[in-house]
């Protein structure tokens, strides 16, 4: 089964538009968004959550259509990037009022969190940091049996130890074969760490969403002159930025001679080489 599917999906909003967003996260997995600000990440979030309805294309979640996603929500965990609960309450509060709302609320679960996440029970979350907030929100979408987490922006504001901590405990959520993860991140080297899956949005498009080992695998980066450039099969070569020291190309690795040594090219070469270097055609 898959945990999420979108086929089609336009929405438009004033200028900006989602145009044709098809991406497929099977039960199990984690899918990494990526993009530059305003790209339409949080865009496509919101309408898997319901917060847009779509103009066109379909949406299905938890094997369920976006209408009907009353019927999963409580199967959903959520954290955008802020914080959502009032700041006069403390963390012991939180609990108190959501094991009312979530039928499968899990007290001591999110004690246990909040205690991994060193969040003071009784500190009121106005005193908490920034960093404090996230997590606070992450124990919550932990806690109430969700099968699906979706993440915007969700290591924002964390320090790298502490990253690290809250990616691990994404990846012991996913051990369970019936739970996956929809993160959106910055942090792309998070992302390639973590990742089954990554999906590229730019202006609106989906330009690539399928596994991110094959991704790695096809791309490499190739440093280079001008005459080499040249004599390489145009079809390789996917996208060049240069330099007074040279020729620097994102290629495709079975186009290119053995004779070529290339560089590993990580996820955050392939999105900065085809968003803002010059392109070949």
């Amino acid at each position: 089964m898959n945990a999420l599917e979108l086929s089609h999906v336009g929405k438009r909003l004033g200028a900006f538009e989602l145009k044709d967003i098809s991406l497929t996260l099977p039960d199990g997995c984690i899918m990494g968004l990526i993009g530059e600000n305003g790209a339409g990440k949080s865009t496509t979030i919101k309408t898997v959550l319901g917060l847009m309805r779509i103009d066109s294309g379909e949406i299905r979640v938890l094997g369920k259509p976006v209408a009907e996603l009353d019927a999963v929500k409580e199967q959903i965990g959520v954290v955008m990037d802020e914080c959502c609960f009032h700041e006069v309450l403390t963390a012991t509060d939180v609990s108190a009022v959501l094991k009312n709302i979530y039928r499968a609320w899990d007290a001591a679960q999110f004690t246990a969190l909040c205690q991994k996440f060193a969040l003071p029970a009784r500190q009121k979350i106005k005193e908490y940091s920034r960093g404090m907030k996230m997590k606070l929100s992450i124990a919550v979408a932990l806690s109430h049996g969700a099968r699906l987490l979706i993440l915007d922006e969700a290591t924002s504001g964390l320090d790298p130890v502490v990253r690290d901590e809250v990616l691990d405990t994404f990846l012991d959520f996913i051990q369970d074969e019936g739970h996956s993860v929809l993160i959106s991140s910055h942090i792309i080297s998070d992302l390639e760490k973590i990742c089954d899956y990554i999906t590229f949005i730019h202006k609106g498009k989906i330009l690539m969403s399928e596994p991110k080992d094959e991704l790695l695998e096809r791309y490499g980066i190739l440093k280079c002159t001008e005459a080499e450039l040249a004599a390489l099969d145009a079809a390789a070569v996917q996208a060049v930025r240069r330099n007074r020291f040279g020729v620097e190309a994102l290629v495709l690795r079975d186009r290119v001679p053995r004779a070529f040594t290339l560089d590993r090219a990580s996820m955050e070469d392939i999105m900065l080489f085809s968003i803002k270097e010059e392109k070949v055609s």
